[in-house]
């Protein structure tokens, strides 16, 4: 498979229900690893609890094949490896911060500037998806700006109620 399609695919991954999901619960994971005192710590919460929710959703997806009649005579691999492929955007999402996040951790940024930017880039996240959705569908820049705006509110809207919840 080319290059372009594979990026053409992370992107749709990314930008997907279960990348958008992931970009809300990665930047809530981060706002409740506050009370951690290194950004390593964060960063291994983060992953460890990412991937977790990750396990579940493939879980859930392999059991959801079983009572499908369309797919029932998939074998099991055949489903796993579709759940995993359906829901890698979780996976895929907590790449920037998680970047930021090691960068803090290993120096090379200071730390409450890497955590505060990892906090950051998740709304930034929902913002570009945000215009670049009003993008597709044919609007033109104020209507991608305010598309922009009104998904990074909500983003952060339903990130501050996530946060709340645990």
């Amino acid at each position: 498979m080319p290059i372009k399609d594979h990026a053409r695919g992370m992107l749709s991954a990314y930008t997907g229900e279960h990348g958008i999901y992931g970009v809300v619960l990665v930047t809530a994971l981060i706002a409740i690893g506050e009370h951690y005192d290194t950004d390593l710590e964060v960063l291994l919460y983060v992953v460890g609890t990412m991937v977790i929710f990750w396990l579940a959703h493939v879980y859930a997806g392999v059991v959801a094949a079983g009572g499908d009649p369309a797919r029932k005579t998939d074998a099991l691999h055949v489903k796993i490896g579709h759940a995993m492929r359906h829901s890698i955007g979780m996976l895929l999402a907590m790449l920037p911060p998680t970047i930021l996040l090691a960068l803090g951790s290993f120096g090379v940024l200071d730390e409450d500037d890497a955590y505060d930017m990892a906090l950051l880039v998740g709304v930034v996240v929902l913002a570009v998806i945000g215009w670049l959705n009003a993008a597709r569908n044919g609007r033109r820049w104020p209507m991608r700006l305010l598309g922009a705006l009104v998904t990074s509110a909500l983003g952060l809207l339903v990130i501050g109620l996530s946060a709340l919840a645990h």
